[in-house]
């Protein structure tokens, strides 16, 4: 392979205004004794368990911090610094990918940031774990495949179900056929996701870099219900709640189904907080049901935020599957007809041991990527379903209540659901007579080429216009 140039690597469209070094695309070789040295980027939150996760594994060495706050930055280095442990910290992941001695790329950052660090650690000859989902949209998901593809990076997705033995059985059980054909496979994340109130534009703090936290996301004020942790909820940053904690029971739901996109996509929902009439600052949807199509099997999904404050509606984060002979929920099987649950039958399954983390440190050592519980691939598909129902969501229109749709109406699971998202709104006093919901209209997809069909409007929302010099690129 030619070898690529530090100057070649700045002139092109891909690296234009990045500043990284391109490495090989295999990192140093490492021996069995030889220490992993992993950098986390993004510490606040669940940063701050990738960096213990990591600290507790033999022969693995986290070196590098990462993070646009410093106050965070500061924070989380002082407990290596207690440890007379040395760390290099970095308020620019940019720097950072230039150290050659880095092994891993660890990322826990805002959504909107995952794919272009993802691709970027990539082309540095980086490995990488990245947390869900691993994009902002579906174009995004897709380049991070391409990227570990082509310079040969382990790539492991932060859904950990993947290497949970209880899930890979229920899965593995479906999947058997002795219980008959999957009809619904159905996940639930319901959390409670009530109002975050009003954030005035304000002054940046002098500890935070805004600029890099916008990354690829436009140009706008600061207020602090963008950082550190309600961005989730706002288009430019975040995916709402299903690709959030929802993006977990997504990738089960869609495990079990045994395929990756759908035929075909319909949402409905809304945001309700404190009154039918009360909005928040924030954009996303607290409640939303999305169906989705894989010809003669449903995967229904599920998302309610008015939960935990009243006894009606609980928390609820959960996978179920109803299948021809009964339905499989709580690791149990229910037989049409009866209440109480059975074993599930005998099956086999395989995963990769030592968890979502342990099983990626193994394979960053084995350079097996085949043996990944977590591949950077099955991210980017149960990723992208999020997006889908999202972009459902937001291309639709306001409906009464109690207006029937054929969409939402056809299957009785399906019927159920809608009503209980429905029926959850008097959480919070909504009056059913006089209120509306988001209807948004069935899209088909062509699963093979990821475009919508014959819409391109939708085909818009499959990617982003990027800030200069924060752009995913068309070819990685």
């Amino acid at each position: 392979m030619k070898r690529i140039t530090r100057r070649d690597f700045m002139k092109s469209s891909i690296g234009a205004g990045v500043g990284l070094t391109l490495a090989s695309p295999f990192s140093r070789v490492l021996g069995a004794n030889d220490d992993i040295r992993v950098a986390v980027v993004g510490i606040n939150g669940r940063g701050g368990g990738h960096i213990g996760t990591f600290h507790k594994m033999s022969g693995v060495r986290v070196v590098a911090l990462c993070d646009v706050d410093r106050k965070v930055l500061d924070r989380r280095a002082k407990s290596f610094k207690d440890r007379n442990e040395k760390v290099d910290t970095y308020v620019d992941v940019r720097k950072l990918l230039d150290d050659k001695s880095i092994d891993v790329v660890s990322i826990a950052t805002t959504n909107h940031w995952h794919s272009l660090m993802t691709v970027w650690a990539c082309q540095a000859g980086k490995d990488v774990y990245v947390e869900k989902p691993c994009s902002h949209n579906v174009f995004e998901g897709r380049k991070c495949v391409e990227a570990a593809e082509k310079y040969k990076r382990i790539v492991q997705h932060g859904t950990q179900s993947r290497s949970s033995g209880g899930w890979a059985k229920q899965v593995a059980a479906v999947q058997s056929g002795k219980y008959g054909k999957l009809l619904v496979s159905k996940g639930y994340c319901c959390k409670p996701r009530w109002s975050i109130g009003f954030k005035p534009f304000k002054d940046v703090p002098e500890h935070l870099d805004f600029n890099i936290w916008l990354g690829p996301a436009p140009e706008q004020p600061y207020h602090e219900n963008l950082v550190h942790y309600n961005w989730h909820w706002f288009w430019d940053f975040g995916n709402g709640d299903a690709g959030n904690q929802g993006v977990h029971q997504m990738d089960i739901a869609r495990w079990a189904v045994g395929a990756g996109l759908p035929k075909s996509v319909v949402s409905m929902g809304g945001r309700w907080v404190n009154g039918p009439n009360f909005k928040d600052q924030a954009e996303t949807p607290n409640m939303e049901l999305s169906v989705f199509d894989y010809g003669g099997t449903l995967l229904i999904f599920e998302t309610r935020g008015l939960v935990g404050k009243v006894k009606e509606f609980p928390r609820k984060v959960d996978n179920e599957f109803y299948l021809e002979g009964g339905t499989i929920k709580g690791g149990k099987f229910y037989p049409n007809g009866k209440d109480e649950g059975e074993p599930l039958v005998e099956v086999d399954y395989h995963l990769y041991p030592d968890g979502n983390f342990g099983n990626f440190i193994n394979c960053v050592r084995s350079r097996k990527q085949a043996e990944l519980n977590g591949d950077i691939l099955e991210g980017h598909l149960s990723s992208a379903l999020c997006h889908l129902g999202n972009i459902s969501y937001r291309l639709g229109w306001q409906v009464p209540f109690n207006m029937k749709t054929r969409e939402f109406t056809a299957d009785k699971i399906v019927s159920d659901s809608t009503m209980t998202l429905l029926e959850n709104t008097k959480a919070i006093g909504v009056d059913p007579a006089k209120s509306t919901y988001c209807l948004g209209p069935e899209l088909q997809f062509d699963p093979e080429d990821e475009k919508f069909v014959d819409n391109p409007a939708a085909d818009l929302m499959l990617t982003r216009p990027y800030r200069e010099p924060f752009v995913v690129p068309k070819r990685v």
